[in-house]
């Protein structure tokens, strides 16, 4: 699973392989500057001090002058990584989050069902974050490192053998000890993930609610719910840091010993007469550039977890098969009529649950006034949900104009479809942006044309920007009967020949919903209309009215005639 995955990462520098090889080459660069200047010191101090005065100043001058090339040399180097490099890590953030947010576009409503706004939020923010550095600094730290020890093994093993076997004798145990370590440091920085997640999922709920937190002044409360997360989380990060902190102590205490070694037989080695003090002077210094890249990869390996545990986060949602997709033969809707017809439709939201709704078949031909009504959980909204497809059936079919809605595509079936729900959701921006978003693209005109339709001109105009307001956070700045007017406006530019009124108008007063019913019923004409109705008094003029109850549909007719039968839907209005 490590192997796929890291392939799936590496497939995001395809489109950027050109500034990826640049990158590389001028970490190479600025490997062979770390490489060369030691070997410029062990000349120094082995055979230019040994010359003439005037020879030395005359070659001081070409080592200096070398030295700066080197010098600019890796300045630029250092730079184009640093900049450049950086470009590159984000181009494929942005790419990330372009793909992963497109993705979650087409998950359904079954997916929403379950998830949380703020976890979700911190896969496409922090999460791809670390993954991009990641997919930037690794690549360039691994170069890096292992050309510098590389290199540094070659040169040291041309100076004394016995040195090098000093130096690299500890190698091996280090490696162990950190493999060891780096798969619980990978399960520790996974358990960080989860928790960050829930404290974000928690914030967003805090604050998305923070009017009703503040109405039952239970500040404390949600202080104590987030303690609980924030524990967590730290708990967490203890756990992930005793692992962290134990694999630098090690690899410290390894790089340490290393220079310990060197020291050590070096020194035996210059009794002996078998090194001089130059060639351990140099020696040294290639163990400094040598534990560099040891302390590099140290500090690649937390990158490194954080990086890969935030991509298979990342893989987790984009994994997710959308369980609602076009059909490989799903053909594009046009011309509708509004004929709808349910055929033995059952209903479940997940296996082994029972079902909301059990062989409901239903005719409603085009241009019909439907309205549904029934007890909470009878299956009103379900049944619906079921014609844009929002959720798909699970016994029978669904037809609109004679056709399953399994077989036409999502975008040209709910083209067709209006829905105005209860709970209205405007957007952060204007009321224009508002409205226009029924139709991309519409003129000023046509949403001012729609929004008189929805009798929402009038208000509108009584703000001092009129369309251009700006309306706050989900339209807090507005009433629930204008928000709802502006929700029917948006429905009336897009102007689709089925309709689907869920509860629209229960929670509002008595004086809102006279304005605003009076613009459903306008919206409604020549129009297949679905009415899910709380308040019974609204849907009296319904051309047809369905009792809903957990057996299917128990009665059908007009107002008039379910009052005469006396049954459940004569006991439901008598209770309104």
């Amino acid at each position: 699973m490590v192997g796929k995955n890291l392939k799936r990462m590496f497939e995001y520098y395809k489109p950027y392989m050109g500034m990826f090889w640049s990158d590389m080459f001028f970490a190479v660069l600025s490997a062979g500057v770390a490489l060369v200047i030691p070997l410029v010191v062990r000349y120094v101090t082995s055979t230019l001090i040994y010359m003439e005065s005037r020879e030395i100043l005359h070659q001081l001058g070409y080592i200096a002058i070398f030295l700066v090339a080197l010098l600019t040399l890796d300045c630029f180097s250092r730079f184009f990584i640093g900049n450049y490099g950086h470009v590159m890590g984000a181009k494929m953030e942005y790419d990330m989050r372009a793909e992963i947010f497109d993705h979650m576009q087409k998950l359904s409503f079954s997916f929403y069902d379950d998830a949380k706004v703020g976890q979700l939020m911190s896969r496409i923010t922090s999460d791809l974050f670390d993954i991009t550095e990641l997919l930037h600094h690794g690549p360039e730290n691994l170069i890096l490192s292992i050309l510098k020890i590389v290199g540094a093994l070659i040169i040291l093993a041309n100076i004394n053998g016995w040195l090098t076997l000093a130096a690299f004798v500890v190698l091996p145990v280090m490696f162990v000890f950190a493999f060891i370590l780096n798969k619980k440091m990978r399960r520790a920085f996974r358990r960080n993930r989860v928790k960050i997640a829930d404290i974000n999922g928690q914030i967003e709920d805090n604050l998305s609610g923070i009017r009703v937190v503040k109405s039952f002044a239970n500040e404390s409360i949600e202080n104590e719910k987030f303690k609980v997360g924030n524990d967590g989380f730290l708990a967490a990060k203890k756990n992930s840091y005793k692992y962290m902190g134990s694999f630098q102590a090690g690899v410290g205490v390894f790089t340490t010993l290393i220079q310990v070694n060197v020291i050590l037989v070096g020194a035996m080695l210059i009794a002996k007469g078998q090194v001089n003090v130059s060639d351990l002077v140099t020696f040294l210094l290639y163990i400094g550039v040598f534990t560099d890249p040891i302390r590099t990869l140290v500090d690649f390996t937390e990158q490194f977890q954080n990086g890969y545990t935030g991509f298979e986060r990342f893989r987790e949602i984009m994994d997710l098969e959308p369980d609602i997709q076009d059909a490989a033969d799903a053909v594009v809707l046009s011309d509708v009529k509004g004929d709808i017809r349910f055929e033995d439709v059952s209903f479940q939201y997940q296996d082994g649950t029972d079902n909301v709704l059990s062989h409901v078949t239903l005719q409603v031909q085009a241009g019909a006034y439907v309205a549904l009504v029934g007890s909470s959980g009878a299956g009103k909204t379900t049944l619906c949900s079921l014609i844009p497809r929002f959720y798909d059936v699970t016994g029978g079919t669904v037809r609109v104009d004679g056709i399953d809605v399994r077989k036409v595509t999502l975008k040209s079936l709910r083209d067709h479809i209006g829905v105005v729900q209860q709970d209205v959701y405007l957007f952060a921006g204007t009321i224009f942006e508002n409205i226009a978003y029924g139709k991309p693209g519409a003129t000023r005109e046509e949403v001012i044309q729609a929004a008189k339709n929805a009798n929402a001109h009038e208000f509108i105009m009584s703000f001092p920007d009129g369309y251009d307001t700006d309306i706050g956070q989900r339209g807090i700045k507005l009433s629930g009967g204008q928000k709802q007017r502006l929700s029917i406006a948006r429905v009336f530019l897009k102007n689709p020949p089925i309709l689907i009124f869920d509860e629209a108008t229960s929670a509002l007063d008595n004086e809102s919903e006279r304005v605003v019913q009076k613009s459903l019923e306008k919206l409604a004409q020549n129009r297949t209309t679905f009415v899910i109705a709380h308040r019974l008094s609204t849907i009296r003029n319904a051309q047809r009215i369905l009792v809903l109850t957990e057996d299917g549909i128990a009665e059908s007719g007009t107002h008039q005639e379910l009052l005469a039968k006396n049954g459940i839907y004569a006991k439901l209005y008598q209770m309104t």
